[in-house]
């Protein structure tokens, strides 16, 4: 089967993604244009917030990926076709890109474009990252994946799980968690002098997130239907 049985899927990542850098990326813009009057708080609400509704808009056609981290954890857990997990990143990567030029030609050069960068030390931002990601996939796994599962609360808590992630750790490391995320900005503005951190990161606390899901699955004491 070709990616053209497929394209519903590829476009509704492309549009979450973009919907996802647009409206944090883009709060984070206008929070330096208007002298802060968004805060950090809001910032940190507009992440999730973006999550949480293209999950609840796209989530039956894709899954709702938006994030490159998660789909590697989905498609080698075989809960995505291990090919699409190339044209996914793509997807979500265009989508990045796209909603990234918007702000460029919306909000002008005077904003950094959300782009992610640590605050201190880069190892502590690296560690930061890790554990964030490792934190959202594992949730992502048990609200969406577990056959146990809540049914309607995936959009709530994932985004939830985003915007409180943000809110405390997104001053020390940007808590992208998200490499389509940082990539975006980071080429657009051209300040890619940190990108690696969230080039590398999100990946390990992804497998990290699974394992953990996955072991609490097998533990013997585990809840069974």
């Amino acid at each position: 089967m070709g990616l053209r049985a497929h394209r519903s899927k590829l476009l509704a990542e492309a549009l979450g993604t973009y919907v996802l850098v647009l409206a944090g990326c883009g709060a984070i813009g206008v929070d330096q244009l208007s002298g802060g009057r968004i805060t950090h708080v809001g910032i940190a609400l507009c992440f999730g917030l973006a999550v949480g509704i293209m999950i609840a808009a796209v989530g039956h056609i894709s899954g709702a990926h938006f994030n490159p981290a998660v789909t590697l954890e989905l498609g080698t857990g075989k809960h995505l076709p291990a090919r699409l997990i190339l044209p996914y990143w793509a997807a979500q990567a265009i989508g990045a890109w796209l909603a990234a030029l918007t702000l460029r030609g919306l909000l002008g050069p005077a904003t950094t474009l959300g782009v992610t960068r640590p605050s201190g030390p880069a190892a502590q931002s690296f560690a930061l990252e890790i554990v964030l990601t490792a934190v959202l996939v594992f949730v992502i796994a048990c609200v969406a994946l577990h056959p146990r599962a809540l049914p309607g609360w995936s959009a709530p808590a994932i985004g939830g799980t985003v915007a409180l992630e943000a809110l405390f750790a997104g001053p020390a490391s940007g808590a992208s968690m998200n490499p389509a995320r940082s990539l975006a900005p980071a080429l657009v503005s051209g300040q890619l002098a940190h990108v690696w951190i969230y080039l590398t990161a999100p990946f390990i606390g992804g497998l990290i997130g699974m394992m953990l899901y996955q072991f609490l699955q097998r533990s013997p004491d585990h809840v069974q239907a």
